[in-house]
């Protein structure tokens, strides 16, 4: 079940592509990721290592930096917020209000990226600065896309 789910999550990943209609897409450039970072006050926990955006870093065209945080006040994202950046993963993020990355990812509501997911390409209520509401969102599916 668990990998029937997941493989369903990727092939939507691909049918969506990476063209959307202007202001349809949540997904944030680098540069949108780097100043969320360096001027927000949320409490932050890294998962590895910080992100470097710099232009010479060595980084894969594969790589998603993703960040999900636990509160949502009104329009505003924030609380406390993990950041990921690394490749293809189901990460358990329970209790999770709203998400911001630099590729498409998928956000479900069930653990181990099972249930109901929707994609961030297709957010249903956006955020300020590129985040999207995923209120009940248990897990998030980083694609290899």
């Amino acid at each position: 079940m668990k990998f029937t789910a997941f493989f369903y999550v990727v092939v939507a990943f691909a049918a969506s592509g990476t063209a959307s209609p202007a202001g349809t897409s949540t997904i944030i450039s680098e540069a949108e990721f780097a100043y969320w970072l360096a001027t927000t006050d949320a409490e932050l926990t890294f998962v590895g290592s910080r992100p470097d955006f710099s232009p010479l870093a060595r980084r894969s065209a594969q790589t998603t930096a993703l960040t999900y945080c636990n509160k949502r006040i009104g329009t505003l994202c924030g609380g406390s917020c993990t950041v990921y950046m690394g490749g293809a993963t189901c990460i358990n993020a329970p209790n999770t209000a709203c998400i911001a990355a630099t590729k498409d990812v998928g956000f479900c509501d069930a653990s181990g990226c099972n249930g109901n997911c929707g994609l961030l390409s297709t957010c249903g209520t956006q955020l300020p600065g590129g985040f999207c509401a995923v209120d009940g969102t248990q897990s998030i599916v980083v694609s290899p896309l």
